[in-house]
């Protein structure tokens, strides 16, 4: 088993940033990729971004490609989402989440899922 906790959200105006981190405990860290969901009121939970076990391959939602930057520390086991020129539209629930698949699209392929951290952009 794996379990997971976010931390960094809150509010923050339009195009500022904030940092997400993840920490895990249990389960072998580096044999899993892992990603950043987020799902907005009344919408479904979608992929931000991806990276795999290497910490090398990573995959970017269209909507934060060039803004958010995924990264991972295999020996401290944390996974963190730099998230940067935030948008009012980037307001949601953050949840991180681990598996053992590659490539990660949709949340069928995640095993583990933390709480979840709200993130608010405000305009």
């Amino acid at each position: 088993q794996v379990q997971l906790v976010e931390s960094g959200g809150g509010l923050v105006q339009a195009g500022g940033s904030l940092r997400l981190s993840c920490a895990a405990s249990g389960g072998i860290f580096s044999g899993y990729a892992m990603a950043w969901f987020r799902q907005a009121a009344g919408k479904e939970r979608d992929v931000v971004a991806a990276i795999k076990w290497n910490g090398v391959d990573t995959y970017y939602a269209d909507s934060v490609k060039g803004r958010f930057t995924i990264s991972r520390d295999n020996p401290k086991k944390m996974v963190y989402l730099q998230m940067n020129s935030l948008k009012p539209e980037d307001t949601a629930v953050y949840y991180c989440a681990a598996g053992p698949k590659w490539p990660v699209r949709d949340v069928k392929d995640l095993n583990y899922w933390g709480q979840g951290t709200q993130v608010t952009v405000s305009s």
